[in-house]
């Protein structure tokens, strides 16, 4: 399984004090270890790097962000998110840019999106996005 991981995963993975113990961030941890590709994108990368952030932990962090493989979005992934995005509203689903976006990434490159978001739970039940549940 190709994984793409979303910032809200991340933000669990890397607490200050502690990774929380859920199963989001054992099956990250696992993908990560093992065989399994984990992919980001910009805008994670973006919103995981925002905030404040001591110099040593940011440097970790794009160094470790480097390993991993990086999606670019191209013109019809903004375009499509967009339709992602109108087809959700349609249904009473309020998807916001940013996510749309990373949907539409996930989707074109057949990546299973992790994330702790339910957001995109209710997303995928209008368009053909897979996100990863606990089994």
């Amino acid at each position: 399984m190709s994984l793409l991981v979303d910032t809200s995963v991340w933000s669990l993975a890397l607490r200050r004090n502690a990774p929380a113990d859920t199963a989001h961030v054992a099956t990250l941890q696992r993908a990560l270890a093992g065989q399994e590709l984990v992919m980001t994108t910009g805008v994670i990368v973006q919103e995981v790097l925002q905030g404040t952030l001591p110099t040593a932990t940011r440097s970790l962090l794009l160094e470790r962000f480097a390993n991993l493989g990086f999606v670019t979005p191209d013109r019809g992934d903004h375009i499509w998110a967009a339709d992602l995005r109108n087809e959700c509203r349609t249904h009473g689903v309020q998807l916001g840019t940013i996510d749309a976006l990373i949907a539409a990434i996930s989707i074109r490159h057949g990546l299973t999106l992790l994330t702790s978001d339910r957001d995109f739970d209710h997303a995928s039940r209008w368009v053909p996005l897979h996100v990863w549940r606990a089994t």
